[in-house]
């Protein structure tokens, strides 16, 4: 068992499904720009809500942080001029704020003073317990390296240990300055924020986007699918009908409810089936008429051609004794007595393909043979004609399962055609064979094809040249008999032409009967003509 035969039925007859139904399309299709729809406007919904939360929250803590700051700056202000030990207002100053920053979720910093060694990786900062001081952006510290108004920035908040109420994660960090009496100098404190309840309220929103854009999409799918399925009904409807029609059940028509305008589609297309049902049944029995008429008239004059045949045959044998003129007009009357037989068998043909009344008696064949054969049967006229019929042997048998009579008639039109238009040169006659199917060409290098000719040829009674005789006393028919025949085969009859270059004529037939031809062993265009182009 092959690989594919291994997959599951959807997904082997998944693309075969998708080709032909256009309500999985449609509802696809519709589902995947809802997708792409609810997606972005969820997307900017959340960036909104994103960017509004973190907004606010910058703003209370650059708020919170400033109102800190300026607790502090008064309670150093309150300090008297006296004490002047620069350790215990430092203690002073940041452990009350240390102590508020527990209860209310934040972490301080308090930097070094500003010049030689005030950043916080220098040591000497005094810092909320458990906080690790890579807390804060270097480059936020570069920027209170000297005297700044309040600044803020995102960061990411670290610990070096678990400490209750110590924030952690996302953050904002807020500097700000102050100086201190005990040595004039001026100090950062760094206010650090967490950002994980934003976080929550964020990944809330999110997955109430998710839950409510999922039975969304659902939804529309459903809708779509029983939108799409009214109007594909009918249309399926239709198609059945068609193809019962197309089958020949003539009678086949839509169903008609409503007074919409699939019912009105439906009512016109039940209108051009009983019209079409009607002109068909026209055309089937003037068909009928006409083969008929075809056959009777061929039948009925087989008796009086045969009483002509005999009295002409009296005439023609006792030509010796009469004068030239009459003797002249005994040989025209049997020339054309032949010919006119020979029209009438041919029409007798054309009706039992037109009745499809044929039938094949088949036997392996060897085109080389037929070839021979055929060869032998026109040598009176190709000599006629002065012209050379040469067969190209490959050698070996092309065998083919086919009917040996067709076949002979079939290569003795292609090459009586051929001898016809050669005008004195040589027509050549190529065999060959692959393991699918046997081919024989015929060419020739008389007054060739124009272009469109060589899908006309094959037409009834059709000339290239009207003013042309046929030399060869054909009736017009032969080509159409020849294509019939090769169709009963299953096979192909093609032809090529250039003016002034010639023709060749390809007959290629299955191996076996039945089997669908894919290709031919010989080209259609001679390699003689290839070179030259």
């Amino acid at each position: 068992m092959s690989l594919f035969e291994r997959l599951p039925p959807i997904l082997r007859h998944g693309p075969a499904f998708w080709r032909r139904s256009v309500q999985a399309r449609v509802v696809v299709s519709t589902l995947v720009l809802s997708a792409v729809v609810v997606g972005v406007v969820g997307w900017f919904l959340i960036q909104q809500t994103r960017d509004g939360l973190l907004q606010h929250r910058v703003d209370a803590a650059v708020q919170e942080a400033e109102g800190e700051t300026a607790s502090a700056r008064e309670q150093l202000a309150a300090i008297p001029g006296l004490d002047a030990n620069e350790s215990r207002q430092q203690q002073d100053l940041v452990e009350p704020i240390i102590t508020r920053g527990a209860t209310r979720g934040f972490a301080v910093i308090l930097s070094p003073p500003i010049g030689e060694g005030s950043r916080l990786a220098d040591g000497g900062a005094k810092f909320t317990q458990g906080l690790d001081l890579s807390s804060v952006p270097e480059r936020l510290e570069a920027k209170f390296d000297q005297a700044s108004a309040t600044a803020w920035t995102y960061t990411d908040i670290k610990t070096i240990r678990d400490v209750p109420g110590l924030p952690e994660g996302p953050g904002i960090v807020v500097g700000s300055q102050v100086r201190l009496p005990a040595d004039g100098n001026t100090y950062t404190l760094y206010y650090l924020y967490s950002l994980n309840e934003q976080g929550e309220t964020l990944a809330l929103v999110s997955r109430a986007m998710l839950v409510a854009g999922v039975p969304l999409l659902l939804l529309i799918a459903g809708l779509t699918w029983l939108v799409t399925r009214q109007v594909v009904t009918p249309i399926r409807m239709a198609r059945r009908v068609a193809e019962r029609l197309a089958a020949g059940q003539l009678q086949e028509r839509m169903r008609v409810t409503g007074e919409d305008d699939l019912a009105r589609l439906a009512t016109s297309f039940n209108q051009m089936a009983s019209n079409l049902q009607k002109q068909i049944r026209q055309l089937e029995e003037l068909s009928r008429l006409q083969r008929r008429f075809v056959s009777d008239v061929s039948h009925e004059l087989r008796t009086p051609i045969t009483t002509v045949r005999m009295a002409s045959d009296v005439i023609h044998d006792a030509k010796p004794f009469l004068d030239p003129v009459t003797g002249r007009a005994a040989e025209l009357l049997q020339k054309e007595l032949d010919r006119f037989e020979t029209l009438l068998a041919d029409l007798l043909e054309i009706s039992r393909f037109d009745a499809g009344a044929a039938v094949l008696e088949t036997d392996d064949v060897n085109l080389v043979d037929v070839a021979h054969r055929v060869v032998d049967m026109t040598s009176a006229l190709a000599a006629q004609r002065e012209t050379r019929v040469i067969v190209h042997d490959p050698g070996v048998p092309c065998i083919a399962e086919a009917d040996v009579r067709r076949v002979e008639r079939i290569v003795r039109n292609l090459v009586t055609n051929a001898i016809d238009h050669a005008e004195t040169r040589d027509v050549e006659i190529f065999v060959d064979a692959d393991r699918q199917a046997a081919a024989i060409a015929v060419r020739d290098h008389g007054v060739g094809l124009g272009p469109g000719e060589s899908a006309m040829v094959f037409n009834r009674f059709w000339r290239a040249d009207p003013a042309r005789a046929r030399t060869s006393g054909g009736t017009g028919l032969g080509l159409s008999i020849s294509l019939e025949d090769t169709h009963l085969h299953g096979g192909w009859l093609q032809a090529w032409g250039r003016p002034g270059e010639g023709a060749q004529f390809r007959l290629t037939l299955p191996r076996h009967l039945g089997t669908q031809l894919r290709h031919s062993p010989l080209p259609l265009v001679p390699d003689d003509a290839r070179e030259t182009a």
